[in-house]
């Protein structure tokens, strides 16, 4: 079968779409320009299944690859028969190939090898044959010992030689792919994953004391919990093993080994068996079900992640206003920083509102400053140390001074690793670190996305166990999220930073420096084909690239929508049909009503791409992220101390993972929502109901400030004694009605027994 067609079958996908799919992204096309302008070669698929095609393409070239080896290495041994490499072309998982592979692969010397170099392999074979009995082993052992080349060579016993026979026959049984597969399922089927504290953490408390004493099944196992199982391992506080018993694995053996077996030689194969399975195979299965078990945990987990992401990155943006940045601290003050409307740092100082230098007086003086100075309508603080205090003599300040002036708190996850970059020393070579913090809080308010594009979506706070999975996995997900948010919302090229125009599809990190140096020296870009004069910018990456960067201020209207530049075209002859020009035509919406698609369908452009163009040029350049909303934290609630059993409070979503979500209730530790207090009906994934950044109302079920751990819920408790009451009511009401009279029971019974009877009849 083609290696498209097999794809198109696994992910259930048209093959000729798969095929043209396949075409495309070997041609170099970007995966987010293949999703958005080549609809109709794909058969309108979106990124995600274009990208389960990429992958599964580089999984089956890999594939291909490994079994041309493996072919090559056993013709090479001259032992590749027609039957075995039928087999090897008709296995497509790496699992398949290896265990095909296993006989034939060099390895070190074997207790099987020695058997064989001593000449025992022919007793082996003898030991399997169909119909050998007790006496021909012992007549070929006779045989051999007779024949040995030098008189004085010690006899070998009946004994000695049947243990060289039984160290072949059990590699000959750990080699074999069928034994191995239905080993392999068993133990996925019945094994049990058992974790036992170290005897160094046997009296001290940690945060794997649920693991101290654990199993669980291999099959039922949530990612979340093997990815912890395995760093309590990592961290040599936990003993994890995976175990089944072993007579369940000897009874899967038997059948494919022992049914051509003489009866007397069944006692030899069966410590053959054992030795197989015990030695052998036991603990290469556990070894290959624990590496394809945290495999899968780690793809639910980076999954996890890059669904975060996508939600932190496509947060609402608050827009283009001046904003005053702080970024919360103690001892050293609260630094802040201004930026104009389109982000453009202003000014920076510092200001010690709070304890322990509690200059309130002065800080409101420099607040008066800086408001007569500067038009700030936002300030923007950071939640980090000291965020719910300056909050408050923010909030104390606006409101003693009667201003309209809004506060807000944005999370600043990342700010300090921002800070401390390549990229903010090159954009502030003179400002101290905890000024550019300021400043990328301000701008993270104004647009989150082209904020956070500048950090490592690793250190940005959202994710599941993400220094336990696979790093270069990860990246690759996590930059594939990145790139789709990017272009999903559009980049301004006149504004937008390097690290910004990197994520757009086609253009490279040097190519994103060139665009800018070439907007620093040239000014701003007037239209999109004035791209094409920057150096290295050439056909394709103006194709790949053009749809997704916006000029509001081009002297062509559609240069500021999502509109390709080679549909434009199309629109044009659109306009004219209509009697208007291209600018009146946009945002027209009854003349865009009356337009026919399919008067315009052409080789290049099908419904899916007129259907595009159509709804771009209803709102064109529309940011298709939602409002902004700010979350108001209780106010005399700033610390763990505060927190009581069935306080009510406001929060924000910071994380999602499979078990719950993380909120910032503003003290400085974020609560856990438990997915079962989520909703009253039944939560698979708290993402059917939760995204980051989603404010949220809580109430607090538990606290333990020791451990800094706060026990979260989103249902009411009141509710929940309403319903506990009524459904206790409805108990009460049935039990009445059952036993309200005597001849009520009686029945009941007469009838139950009627029933008894009758299935006791049909039985028989």
């Amino acid at each position: 079968m083609e290696t498209t067609q097999r794809i198109a079958q696994e992910l259930e996908i048209d093959a000729a779409h798969v095929k043209s799919t396949v075409e495309m992204l070997n041609e170099g096309n970007t995966l987010p320009f293949i999703a958005r302008y080549r609809k109709e070669a794909t058969g309108n698929l979106d990124e995600i299944q274009i990208g389960a095609i990429q992958d599964r393409w580089q999984y089956l070239q890999e594939l291909e690859e490994r079994r041309e080896s493996i072919i090559l290495s056993i013709q090479t041994q001259g032992k590749l028969t027609p039957e075995l490499e039928t087999k090897l072309r008709a296995s497509y998982s790496k699992q398949q190939l290896e265990d095909l592979y296993l006989p034939y692969k060099p390895k070190r010397r074997t207790r099987a090898m020695i058997a064989k170099e001593k000449g025992f392999e022919a007793l082996a074979e003898l030991l399997l044959t169909p119909g050998c009995r007790k006496a021909d082993l012992e007549a070929w052992l006779t045989e051999f010992n007779q024949n040995q080349p030098d008189p004085e060579t010690p006899m070998v016993s009946q004994e000695e030689a049947l243990a060289f026979a039984r160290d072949i026959v059990a590699e000959k049984i750990a080699e074999h792919a069928e034994s191995r597969e239905s080993i392999r399922k068993l133990t996925f089927r019945n094994g049990i994953f058992v974790s036992k504290v170290k005897k160094d953490w046997l009296e001290k408390p940690s945060k794997f004391e649920m693991y101290y004493d654990f199993q669980e099944a291999v099959r039922q196992i949530p990612a979340h919990r093997y990815l912890a199982l395995r760093r309590g391992e990592k961290e040599n506080v936990l003993r994890l093993s995976l175990e089944l018993p072993e007579e369940e694995a000897l009874q899967v053996l038997r059948p494919l080994w022992g049914s051509d077996i003489n009866a007397e030689l069944f006692p030899i194969l069966e410590e053959a068996l054992q030795d197989a399975y015990r030695r052998l195979i036991a603990p290469s299965i556990e070894s290959e079900i624990r590496l394809e078990v945290r495999s899968k945990a780690e793809e639910i987990s980076i999954e996890m992640f890059s669904k975060n992401l996508r939600q932190l990155l496509l947060q609402a943006p608050g827009g283009q206003r001046f904003v005053l940045g702080l970024d919360p601290g103690f001892r050293t003050g609260t630094k802040w920083a201004i930026v104009d409307s389109t982000g453009k740092y202003v000014e920076n100082g510092v200001i010690y509102p709070v304890p322990p230098q509690n200059k309130i007086v002065e800080a409101e003086k420099i607040l008066h400053q800086i408001f007569e100075k500067h038009p700030v309508e936002i300030i923007a603080v950071g939640n980090g140390t000291a965020s719910r205090e300056v909050q408050s003599f923010v909030q104390a300040f606006l409101k003693k001074v009667d201003s309209k002036i809004v506060s807000v708190v944005v999370n600043e996850s990342g700010a300090s690793v921002y800070s401390a970059s390549e990229a903010a020393r090159e954009e502030f070579p003179d400002l101290d670190l905890t000024v550019r913090g300021a400043i990328s809080i301000a701008r993270r308010y104004q647009d989150p996305l082209a904020e956070l594009v500048k950090i490592d979506p690793r250190s940005i706070g959202v994710g599941q166990y993400q220094h336990d999975v696979n790093s270069a996995n990860l990246q690759t997900s996590l930059t594939r999220t990145v790139e789709s948010c990017v272009n999903f919302v559009g980049a301004d090229l006149n504004t937008a930073s390097a690290k910004l125009l990197t994520h757009v599809a086609g253009i490279t990190a040097s190519i994103a420096q060139r665009i800018v140096d070439y907007r620093n020296s040239h000014g701003s870009f007037r239209n999109r084909s004035e791209i094409l004069k920057v150096d290295g910018v050439g056909p394709k990456t103006f194709e790949q690239s053009a749809g997704f960067l916006r000029i509001p201020s081009s002297d062509n209207p559609l240069d500021g929508s999502a509109v390709h530049p080679e549909s434009y075209p199309i629109v044009s002859k659109m306009a004219r049909d209509q009697g208007l020009s291209v600018e009146k035509l946009i945002g027209n919406s009854a003349a865009i009503n009356t337009i026919s698609r399919d008067r315009y369908i052409s080789d290049q452009a099908g419904q899916y791409t007129l259907q595009d163009i159509i709804e771009e040029l209803k709102k064109p350049g529309r940011d298709p992220r939602s409002e902004h909303q700010t979350v108001q934290f209780n106010e005399g609630i700033e610390e763990i101390k505060d927190l009581e059993p069935g306080v009510k409070l406001n929060g924000v979503i910071t994380n999602i993972t499979n078990f719950g979500v993380f909120v910032d209730i503003g003290v400085h530790q974020d609560g856990l929502v438990h997915v079962s207090e989520m909703s009253r009906k039944f939560i698979k994934n708290p993402m059917e109901i939760c995204s980051v950044g989603q404010n949220v109302v809580v109430f607090v079920k538990n606290v333990d400030s020791s451990r800094k751990r706060i026990g979260l819920s989103m249902l009411d408790p009141k509710e929940e004694k309403q319903v506990t009451h009524r459904k206790k009511s409805q108990r009460n009401t049935k039990i009445k009605r059952v036993s309200s009279s005597p001849d009520d029971f009686k029945s009941t019974v007469a009838k139950l027994e009627e029933k008894f009877n009758s299935v006791s009849l049909k039985k028989r």
